[in-house]
């Protein structure tokens, strides 16, 4: 009697990774985004063994003890630890090879800030090849998330994304398939966190971790001028005089003004990329508006705030979180070429 074996073919596939620096995402042709948690890394210190990573090792942040060491690969949209960067990727991909992908015969696109260095962008190259991946390409995400929020940069009109994300702000002019002019500031979510941290050690000698910060962000960020109903939240930490816990109320009123000042610095850099932007994408620009990613697009206002400053429309991506790994998919049809759009 044969027995029938059930061996399935191992297939070369496009992998597009977002490596930001709140969190990573892996997006596989035909399986969709397959990974999407944050970019953090718990370690044993002496041996560097992983304990944990995304979501488990988050929760770490500010709980761990000496024998923990929990790491953010990206701070400010640059690789401060290329080893626990290159840790992290490799686990990734170690989830793409879980859906029977060849790595050898697959295409890989890396999608980093555009502060991340020359140096860093090849290092990353060299762990994929020493991974077995043999086609592999950088991208900078300000393209990629274009794409993934709907715009065709391959059209000769001239679009702009603002993507502020966790760690840098990356604001770009696209057309024709590439990036015509770009700036980039490392004001962003963390940025934000840190603000509200010191407001409320000066202002209630209140102290704080970064996971409480981006809790308080969340719930009661605003950035909207008149706030019909305020909303408030609570704030546990340790008094500084004291040193036992304490918990305040905070209200929204108070997070909208510390987060004023970040988003007056990113309107600023904004005002700068469209004054060296060539006159006829600028024409488009105040046809078509702006788009907002990343996380800061879920900032309540955000899009009001920044149209009374820079007085053009702006929009919110449907899918901000999402959108630059989404995005990876076309740039991996389209390897190589900036001017033509493939077809599906």
């Amino acid at each position: 009697m044969n027995k029938k074996v059930n061996k399935t073919k191992k297939q070369a596939i496009n992998i597009g990774i977002d490596l930001g620096t709140s969190n990573l995402l892996v997006y596989v042709d035909s399986e969709g985004i397959i990974f999407n948690e944050p970019s953090v890394i718990a370690v044993e210190y002496g041996t560097n063994n992983v304990i944990a990573v995304g979501h488990n090792a988050s929760k770490m942040i500010g709980r761990g003890h000496n024998g923990i060491k929990i790491i953010s690969p990206l701070n400010q949209g640059v690789i401060s630890d290329m080893d626990s960067a290159k840790l992290l990727i490799e686990i990734a991909l170690k989830k793409v090879e879980s859906v029977n992908i060849d790595l050898s015969t697959s295409t890989l696109l890396v999608c980093c800030p555009s502060e991340v260095t020359q140096l860093e962008k090849n290092a990353l190259i060299e762990l994929a090849l020493k991974l077995g991946v043999h086609d592999v390409f950088i991208e900078e995400e300000v393209k990629a998330g274009g794409i993934g929020a709907g715009l065709d940069i391959y059209s000769s009109d001239g679009t702009m994304v603002v993507d502020i994300g966790g760690g840098s702000t990356d604001i770009g002019v696209l057309s024709l398939g590439d990036i015509v002019v770009s700036e980039s500031v490392r004001i962003a979510g963390s940025y934000i966190d840190n603000e509200i941290i010191n407001y409320l050690q000066y202002k209630h000698g209140l102290l704080i971790g970064n996971k409480t910060a981006e809790i308080i962000k969340k719930e009661v960020g605003s950035l909207r001028e008149k706030i019909e109903v305020e909303k408030t939240t609570s704030a546990n930490g340790r008094d500084i005089i004291s040193g036992l816990p304490k918990k305040i109320t905070i209200t929204e009123t108070e997070i909208r003004d510390v987060m004023t000042e970040p988003f007056e610095s990113i309107a600023s850099t904004i005002l700068k990329v469209l004054q060296r932007t060539p006159p006829e994408l600028s024409a488009d620009i105040i046809v078509n508006g702006i788009v907002i990613n990343g996380g800061g697009a879920l900032i309540d206002g955000v899009d009001e705030f920044l149209k009374k400053r820079v007085t053009l429309d702006f929009h919110l991506a449907k899918n901000p979180m999402t959108a630059i790994v989404e995005g990876t998919k076309l740039l991996l049809k389209n390897r190589g070429s900036y001017f033509v759009k493939p077809t599906d």
